[in-house]
């Protein structure tokens, strides 16, 4: 037990003379130390390999966390009302994609669903579980199938593009209803900069390491 509740030293991130396969050009490369904040790239093609983030996993476990409040806020309550000669309609993600569904269009409707509810939200659950089994170092049952599947999932993930949509719809309708912005709205646009700030500071190769430590 006290291997779970004992402090582990954060790693250094990555361990001296350790080679990785480039995934942009297949070279193998041997990485050098990285002191906090640092980025190894590829000597051939210039891609990145790996970096050693300042803050370790806290920086990405905090976003992500902000990220799963938000997420749901923006699930829960309209994007936003139409308001047509008196009629008012809101309409939140889930109920995007139901109205596609009875337009006619079934299978448009579940690829807005899946890539804008379902896949979105199994991202941020599947990065809040690891980030959380891996800093409470509580080895977690499927942590490291699930840590195999989040970049599988990633690409799937299409919050962005949804905004997008919202976006050109906002301005196609202005001129035939008055729309009002809806909670939804107010927590989707700070839920796309909290998604990707955690993206971006989560180094796998830094959950890796810590997974092994904890066996």
């Amino acid at each position: 037990m006290s291997r779970l509740t004992h402090n582990v030293p954060e790693p250094r991130l990555p361990d001296p003379g350790l080679i990785v396969v480039c995934e942009e050009c297949d070279s193998l490369q041997r990485l050098p130390e990285l002191a906090p904040g640092g980025v190894a790239r590829c000597l051939r093609c210039g891609a990145r390999l790996a970096s050693n983030p300042r803050g370790g996993i806290d920086t990405p476990l905090a976003l992500t966390l902000g990220a799963a409040i938000l997420f749901v806020v923006a699930n829960v309550f309209p994007l936003m009302e139409l308001d047509i000669q008196g009629r008012t309609q809101a309409a939140s993600f889930t109920e995007a994609a139901l109205s596609l569904a009875r337009d006619g269009s079934p299978g448009l409707g579940l690829v807005v669903w899946v890539t804008s509810v379902l896949v979105p939200g199994l991202i941020i659950g599947i990065t809040l579980y690891v980030l959380t089994a891996v800093r409470l170092l509580r080895p977690l049952p499927l942590l490291r199938p699930l840590l195999a599947w989040l970049s599988r999932f990633r690409p799937w993930g299409m919050l962005d593009v949804f905004m997008l949509g919202v976006l050109v719809s906002m301005v196609k309708l202005g001129d035939m209803a008055d729309i009002i912005l809806g909670p939804g709205l107010y927590a989707f646009v700070p839920l796309l900069l909290f998604s990707a700030g955690a993206a971006s500071t989560l180094e796998p190769r830094l959950l890796w390491q810590r997974l092994e430590r904890m066996r």
